[in-house]
């Protein structure tokens, strides 16, 4: 039966609904109507002579007297020669209901009322006298303005609280805004659906778990966890994971973002918050997810704008007490999410509010793996798809990153005409999405094709040479989105970095600004992104990671950014700091222009290919330059395919 009914209410359905504003179109349509009709018409006003001639040729049937106006009313043959409907104009109404033909203003003196009431003793006419009554008239008149002032009120009311069917007014928007997902409105998503996130999804199978067999826990002694906060970067699965939860709990899953609490309106977003805990409890078990909600959730007194009690606070506290007050919230479990877990307030991170905080990482090889295998399943793929090099070819791919790669190799094939997806769409979609789309047809002259040629060679070349540069795989000159050249690289999956790796990095990617400087004796502004990179790097040597010596094993790194407007050392130290990274920057330039000098006829052997071919691979360089001197005899052969770090270089100004 509630399956029925819910059928019949959706649009299309076997029951519509009324539209009120036919009701109010209806009303006022009547409402004149009446007025008209009651009003009659005035009549067309004539003499006191023109009336005696009329009373005299026999054309007047009745007279009404009312102290100071005579209405006359013709006979009907007269009405019809003197008024013929055509010339009249008359409308439908004044056919139904037709008033007096002439109106006449009678004198004040006694004479002429005198004649009325002879007129009337004589039978010429009939004759009554009424006194005028303006009540009707102003009835109306007040009826229809009254009436047309709540259709208005009810049209805005209507439209401020969101209209629909449900009667949304302007009082309801204190309500909560959240999407309620049950049994029978479910998202379809399971944590079969979810990849790369094997730790994440045990804690949260462990939650569902708790919803479903509560006497499991409860029988020890232990308590259901109130919340659980999902921390990570963008593009990890974290909303997904709260979709597997609503589908896996079968529990009323209540959904909104952290920006439906905060409105214009003081206090609203406290209202909404005591109202969406109002719903969970009547519905409980039951589980709350405030997706973003770093919205509502920042730091209090650190805000920007004045004052410090504003109302994103306001609904900060209140969703504090709600959460763990002095009321209790039995069977209702909060799920939030969010990528800026730095900035949230301490109250609400710690332990009997968010118990846990679950961290989506970046997926590693393996996680890679298993999110291709879940987005091929819907895409049509042929034989020469091999998915373990596809993951080796995506470092630093986000599981919202893989799922765009499959989306675009398959709108490739669709280009192209194929009827399945091949292996090179997935490469071309990896390259799309890292470098962006080709673009042959800019224009760029010889001089600059030359020099965009020497100065990816340099990437090459370097990168070649020393010992903990990432291992090159492409290298081009062909324009990519902003860039007119790139080097494709595949970084090692590591989790910690030495000092002599970041100065490698940094020396392999000045490596074009330093075959620029060799060959050409000039410098370009090519180099914009190599040096943004370059310069970021020697800053966190310096001040970050305490890896450099003069400054010494100190970091200067504020992970809950309070130091926005103020530096945490003197002037002093900051001109160390300045001299430093400049020391370490220009060490690693000289390094890589040394490194090109001594092998100039490679450097220029390389470039020659890459004006002849606009796209080389690892095995020319390796057919050019030699063996890789520090090549891990455990790396496997590489394909061309760029990686998420491919340094692109911008366009020269």
């Amino acid at each position: 039966m509630e399956e029925q009914r819910n059928e019949g209410d959706k649009p299309g359905g076997g029951r519509r609904q009324m539209n009120f504003y036919w009701i109010y179109g209806i009303i006022g349509v009547v409402l004149l109507g009446m007025l008209f009709m009651n009003s009659g018409g005035e009549g067309k006003r004539i003499q006191w002579a023109e009336l005696k001639d009329h009373v005299e040729a026999g054309h007047v049937e009745h007279i009404l007297y009312n102290g100071h106006t005579a209405m006359v009313t013709l006979k009907p043959a007269v009405r019809d020669s003197l008024f013929p409907p055509q010339d009249g104009g008359n409308s439908l109404l004044q056919n139904v209901y037709r008033g007096p033909d002439y109106q006449v203003s009678v004198p004040s003196a006694e004479a002429y009322q005198e004649e009325l009431k002879l007129w009337a003793d004589a039978r010429m006419v009939k004759y009554d006298y009424e006194e005028e009554s303006d009540l009707i008239p102003q009835l109306f008149s007040y009826v229809i303005f009254f009436g047309l002032m709540i259709a208005v009120w009810l049209f805005l009311m209507r439209r401020l609280g969101g209209g629909g069917a449900g009667g949304g007014q302007i009082f309801n928007i204190g309500k909560s805004k959240a999407q309620v997902y049950d049994k029978s409105k479910g998202t379809n998503v399971t944590f079969a659906d979810v990849a790369g996130l094997d730790g994440a999804k045990e804690e949260l199978q462990e939650i569902v778990d708790f919803l479903k067999q509560p006497e499991k826990y409860t029988n020890l002694g232990a308590k259901i966890p109130k919340g659980a906060l999902l921390v990570g970067p963008p593009g990890t699965g974290k909303t997904l994971l709260a979709k597997a939860v609503a589908g896996e709990a079968q529990v009323p899953f209540f959904s909104l973002s952290g920006s439906d609490f905060v409105e214009m309106f003081v206090g609203v977003g406290a209202s909404r918050v005591r109202d969406l805990f109002k719903q969970a409890k009547e519905k409980s078990p039951a589980i709350i997810f405030i997706d973003e909600i770093d919205a509502i959730g920042r730091a209090r007194g650190k805000n920007i704008s004045m004052g410090s009690n504003d109302e994103r606070e306001n609904t900060l506290n209140q969703l504090l007490t709600e959460m763990d007050g002095f009321g209790t919230n039995s069977g209702v479990i909060i799920l939030a999410a969010t990528n800026r877990a730095d900035i949230l307030d301490k109250a609400l991170m710690r332990a009997g509010r968010f118990d846990r905080q679950i961290y989506a990482d970046m997926p590693d090889l393996t996680e890679r793996k298993a999110i291709f295998e879940v987005h091929l399943r819907p895409i049509k793929v042929d034989a020469s798809i091999d998915i373990d090099f596809l993951s080796r070819q995506t470092p630093g791919f986000s599981g919202a990153d893989i799922a765009n790669v499959c989306n675009e190799a398959a709108l490739f094939a669709a280009r192209k005409g194929r009827e399945l997806v091949t292996h090179q769409d997935f490469l071309d979609a990896v390259d799309r999405i890292i470098g962006g789309l080709e673009k042959r047809t800019k224009i760029i002259s010889e001089d600059e094709k030359k020099t965009i040629a020497f100065h990816e060679a340099g990437h090459a070349v370097v990168s070649w040479l020393v010992e903990h540069a990432s291992p090159l795989v492409k290298v081009s000159i062909v324009p990519r989105g902003q860039s007119l050249g790139a080097a494709w690289y595949l970084p090692e999956e590591r989790q910690i970095t030495t000092t002599d790796q970041i100065l490698d990095e940094m020396c392999a990617a000045l490596g074009g600004r330093a075959a620029e400087s060799v060959v050409f004796d000039k410098i370009s502004t090519g180099a914009l992104s190599d040096l943004e990179k370059v310069t970021k790097q020697a800053y966190a040597l310096v001040t970050v990671y305490g890896l450099n010596e003069r400054i010494g094993n100190i970091s200067f790194y504020d992970s809950r950014g309070e130091q926005s407007f103020t530096k945490p050392y003197s002037e002093d130290t900051a001109r160390i700091i300045d001299e430093e990274v400049s020391k370490v920057i220009e060490a690693a330039y000289d390094r890589a222009k040394t490194i090109l000098s001594n092998n100039l006829e490679k450097l220029t052997a390389l470039a020659e290919s890459l004006l002849k071919n606009e796209v080389i691979f690892k095995e020319d360089v390796e057919r050019i330059l030699g063996a890789r001197p520090f090549a891990k005899p455990e790396q496997p052969a590489l394909n061309p395919a760029p990686s998420a770090d491919a340094p692109a270089e911008e366009e020269p100004a």
